[in-house]
């Protein structure tokens, strides 16, 4: 493998002379992903540890994409400042019917070991509950900074959630993995994996920690807890709406973590923006190539035409969404959260005062308004969201 491979959105990897020694032996490694069905979509944060196991499987290593079923009955607490709720066993199945279809975007899916983990939770008995438990200390789950936090700002941290590391760890054991990847939220429960290998007389995994995506918000990382962001079965037009949206800071950032763009191209990118090009033309580049991954050529190219003719030459798209709503008399901001526009009056104010609303091409600026609302009219609200009334 390249320097580029162990450098390029890796913020640690242990053990780094390890997993080098093993790439040169020639062994064919056993390479673990895990993912818990929480939502039945996969988020471009996903694709930055997808695209390292791309290149592992073109080398002819074994992938096990593992799909947490079992796990996702507890939810990881990583970074978590309350306990997740608690999924059923429905919800849980269909979330997983299209993963392997997203995953299949990057992965060869042929060439890639499936697994679920209720494969062997569901098959354990109380007493190896107990005796998986016995392998850790307390003291060793309590000190992850995690729980920590939590207990310090006076929020439970329920038992049940102790066990998610454990269990983490257990699938490595099951799956013999001879590396995992994760991003460096989970260093707690990729070094629980390692421990539990060595007291189970396993060589332990190597863990390659990756960064995490920044979301369309530009603040924390990409989650759909935090709504931030891009599904890769979202529609095109969508995705490149969304790419398009995030901070000119992270341009860079996206081609390196979720694109297989070679670096020299990367940097010729930097170099432009930092001469002063106009950072959305770097932008579309950038949203285009990751739409196509995920739709083809052709759909991205229409993506970008659409986007182009919508937010640059003013025109309205071919497929405006049709929202049944009563026809009436509405306040303004009533009418917008009816429309699921914004969630709240603040918001519907804020976007209003801001001159972000427009009524059949009319800029609406007075918040205490009132519209009459019928069939056919278009409502835009702020640069990308558009509704015709049916």
């Amino acid at each position: 493998m390249t320097d580029e491979f162990f450098e390029r959105g890796v913020v640690e990897i242990i053990d780094k002379k390890s997993l080098q020694s093993k790439l040169k032996s020639g062994k064919k490694l056993r390479v673990k992903y895990g993912v818990d069905p929480t939502r039945p979509d996969i988020h471009l944060g996903h694709t930055v540890q997808l695209w390292k196991l791309k290149a592992l499987q073109d080398e002819g290593h074994t992938i096990i994409f593992l799909i947490g079923d079992y796990t996702t009955k507890i939810g990881d607490p990583s970074g978590r400042k309350i306990a997740r709720p608690v999924l059923s066993d429905r919800e849980i199945k269909e979330n997983t019917k299209t993963y392997l279809a997203q995953v299949g975007k990057i992965l060869n899916v042929k060439k890639t070991e499936v697994r679920f983990n209720s494969e062997w939770f569901s098959k354990m008995k109380f007493g190896d509950i107990l005796q998986l438990s016995s392998k850790f200390t307390v003291a060793q789950i309590i000190e992850r900074d995690d729980f920590e936090i939590r207990l310090k700002a006076g929020h439970d941290v329920y038992l049940h959630e102790t066990l998610y590391p454990l269990m983490q760890a257990y699938d490595s054991v099951i799956l013999k993995a001879d590396v995992e990847f994760g991003g460096n939220d989970q260093k707690f429960n990729l070094l629980a994996g390692r421990d539990l290998q060595k007291k189970m007389n396993q060589a332990p995994q190597d863990i390659v920690i990756t960064k995490l995506l920044v979301g369309t918000d530009g603040k924390v990382k990409m989650s759909k807890s935090a709504d931030n962001y891009i599904g890769i079965t979202e529609p095109a037009n969508s995705m490149f709406g969304k790419i398009m949206s995030i901070p000119d800071n992270l341009i860079i950032e996206y081609f390196e973590l979720v694109t297989d763009v070679p670096e020299k191209q990367i940097s010729e990118y930097r170099k432009d923006l930092e001469a002063g090009s106009n950072p959305r033309d770097i932008k579309l580049i950038l949203a285009e190539k990751i739409t196509a991954t995920f739709h083809g050529e052709k759909k991205a190219k229409e993506a970008r035409d659409e986007f182009i003719n919508v937010f640059s030459k003013g025109e309205l798209p071919t497929d405006i969404p049709e929202v049944k709503i009563a026809h009436g008399n509405y306040e303004l901001p009533l009418l917008l959260i009816n429309l699921q526009a914004v969630s709240s009056k603040s918001e519907a104010r804020r976007v209003i005062e801001q001159g972000g609303l427009r009524i059949d091409g009319a800029k609406i600026t007075d918040f205490n308004c009132k519209v009459s609302v019928a069939k056919g009219m278009l409502i835009h609200v702020g640069k990308k969201k558009i509704y015709k009334v049916k």
